[in-house]
């Protein structure tokens, strides 16, 4: 489940009136007058497009043609990445489940081998729905059960062979956490030793460079492919790319035609992906600071008022992302983060769930986000926010 959705498409048994609860819920945070993030589903139709359409005219896009099966812009932005990354080659993708798809499946026949190393908790383990047996006849093992990424060690020492190691940077559902530096090239050398190809699952690995201290083409550069994502951190409507060796990109060309990728005109998420890139992608390194003093300012206060076993998970946030754990049902945490809201029209905290079968029991997770809006709470706004929302828990 993707726990910083406002609401759950896949849940389809639940009752007209859950539904409607969820939506209003989704509507009050949308609308909060003071929050940590925006979220790229918040806002009208018109709203969005008003935004986009006032960027591109600021930036002397508004006139441009539109494109046709990926030229134009979609080159452009293909362009903007590779070099952002610098990489060969970039593609557009309309999706990053396509994009790492294709990814694999062009590393699968060069190496000989379907196998792909990852993380149990990885994206395409845990919210694809097994596209990559189903789909590419690609399998799948794991190197570590442990909430981070594998080891040097653990990927010399896997018994079974694997053509690829696919790194999630940062790794979501393990909290956005990310290895060392050091410890990553260790882990992509020890890669190598095996004669396996690497490849990052960056989706957000725009907000990466904070903690490794090195930008980005330093850090693409380490893998063999990277996929990035546009609307995850960059506030672009939907889209994606995979940036590589020219090569193998024109390989992924070509799969993407025949996975339906090649999409006839893709100009208003090409159009957001180039604000994200210049407007959203500047200001990352200040989300992932301010992250720092919210999660701490979090921290604190829980153990102020006496809330017994909590967590902020990583305590030090490697990204402007981070999760919050509490002993609490989730619905009662969800009920009073909305009853907050709409009483103080401060959205500190949104939906709240339940870990899963291997969580542990009676405790309930969030994800909190900091962007543009959060950098205006300071400390104390944060813990001030954190008293009355544990103010409202009920039961």
């Amino acid at each position: 489940m993707d726990i910083n959705a406002d609401v759950d498409p896949t849940d389809s048994e639940d009752s007209p009136d859950e539904e409607a609860l969820r939506q209003y819920r989704a509507k009050l945070w949308a609308g909060a007058e003071r929050r940590l993030w925006h979220t790229s589903v918040e806002g009208t139709v018109g709203q969005r497009l008003r935004e986009l359409v006032d960027w591109a005219e600021s930036e002397g896009h508004a006139d441009d043609p539109v494109d046709m099966y990926g030229n134009g812009i979609v080159e452009e932005v293909e362009r903007r990445v590779a070099e952002e990354l610098g990489l060969p080659a970039a593609v557009f993708f309309p999706t990053g489940t396509m994009a790492q798809q294709v990814a694999l499946r062009c590393w699968a026949g060069r190496t000989g081998s379907p196998v792909v190393g990852l993380h149990p908790l990885a994206h395409p383990e845990v919210h694809e729905g097994g596209a990559f047996g189903a789909v590419s006849g690609l399998r799948t093992v794991h190197l570590t059960d442990a909430p981070r990424l594998p080891t040097a060690e653990e990927v010399r020492d896997h018994p079974e062979p694997f053509g690829t190691l696919m790194l999630e940077l940062p790794l979501r559902d393990a909290g956005f956490v990310l290895p060392s530096w050091d410890e990553l090239t260790e882990v992509v050398e020890a890669a190598r030793e095996r004669d396996a190809v690497v490849h990052f699952d960056g989706a957000r690995l725009w907000e990466c460079t904070t903690l490794f201290g090195r930008g980005l083409p330093e850090i693409a550069g380490l893998a063999d492919s990277v996929y990035v994502s546009f609307y995850k951190s960059l506030g672009g409507l939907s889209g994606a790319a995979l940036a590589g060796p020219e090569d193998v990109m024109e390989e992924a060309r070509v799969w993407r035609h025949r996975y339906g990728g090649l999409v006839a005109q893709q100009y208003p998420a090409a159009l957001s992906a180039l604000r994200g890139l210049a407007v959203e992608l500047p200001l990352l390194p200040s989300y992932v600071r301010h992250a720092r003093v919210v999660a701490e300012a979090v921290r604190e206060e829980f153990a102020a008022a006496g809330v017994g076993w909590s967590r902020v998970c990583p305590e030090v946030p490697h990204t402007h992302q981070f999760q919050v754990w509490l002993p609490y049902d989730p619905e009662v945490l969800t009920a009073a983060a909305a009853a907050q809201t709409e009483a103080t029209g401060t959205a500190l905290f949104r939906r709240w769930f339940s870990p899963g079968a291997g969580g542990p029991p009676e405790v309930a997770v969030t994800e909190l986000t900091v962007t543009r809006p959060g950098l205006e709470w300071t400390a104390e706004d944060v813990r001030a926010a954190v008293r009355d929302f544990l103010s409202r828990i009920e039961g």
